[in-house]
């Protein structure tokens, strides 16, 4: 029998985290390991119990959610811990910068009970919370607003040119499946380039896949149609 899914669950509001606890502690697979009330303690129970997943608000006192998710996402210590951030609206500076750092995907505080227990299953199984069009709009809303990142250009530079036709449709929010059919490969193909992508890359999962599409020029804002050729 497989082991609980082991979740930390940081936001300020105690109403919000008794909630979160009851509705993931009703289901057999998933269980939560500690409550935090502020980014620090956050990154101090991350490190201590080293959950599958924190939950984590942005917005708290002291050390905020995005603060916290980079410390923890930079953190060897907590390599297997992702990640997955709370907000209240869809488009928020803070969500991409929390994708930046190290974020595995992020929810709306308004998910329905069943979709949150969905989304924590998908990333327990190692793959990115993106739902495409939200996310290619924030990213598209934020991307330009920072400095340009020259050490991803140069990394870019060891991707091969097939490498980067499936790292723009990652960027696309195309699932394996879909970039199999539009490029012709096999769907184990597939997840061998995204497989080599995250290791050249030194990315996290495919969310940090699409903030370096987008940061590195590889995908620019309006101008991600699928590549040609």
């Amino acid at each position: 029998m497989n082991r609980s899914v082991r979740i930390l669950v940081a936001d300020d509001q105690a109403l919000l985290r008794a909630g979160f606890r009851l509705l993931i502690d009703s289901v057999p697979d998933l269980t939560v390991v500690g409550e935090a009330v502020s980014g620090e303690q956050a990154v101090e129970l991350a490190l201590r119990l080293r959950p599958d997943i924190v939950l984590m608000d942005i917005r708290m006192p002291g050390t905020d959610g995005l603060e916290a998710t980079r410390r923890i996402c930079a953190d060897p210590a907590a390599a297997g811990t992702r990640v997955l951030v709370l907000t209240t609206f869809d488009l928020d500076e803070y969500v991409y910068a929390a994708l930046r750092g190290g974020a595995s995907g992020f929810l709306l505080k308004d998910i329905l009970p069943a979709d949150l227990l969905t989304a924590l299953r998908v990333v327990a199984a190692g793959d990115a919370l993106l739902a495409p069009a939200v996310t290619r709009r924030l990213i598209g809303e934020f991307a330009g607003r920072h400095e340009p990142r020259p050490h991803l250009a140069l990394d870019l530079a060891g991707v091969t040119p097939r490498e980067r036709e499936v790292l723009r449709l990652v960027a696309r929010g195309l699932p394996n499946p879909a970039i199999a059919e539009q490029l012709g490969l096999s769907i184990a193909t597939v997840k061998t380039h995204v497989r080599r992508l995250l290791a050249k890359l030194h990315a996290h999962d495919r969310a940090q896949l699409v903030v370096i599409a987008y940061e590195t020029g590889l995908v620019t804002v309006g101008g991600n149609r699928p590549p040609t050729g």
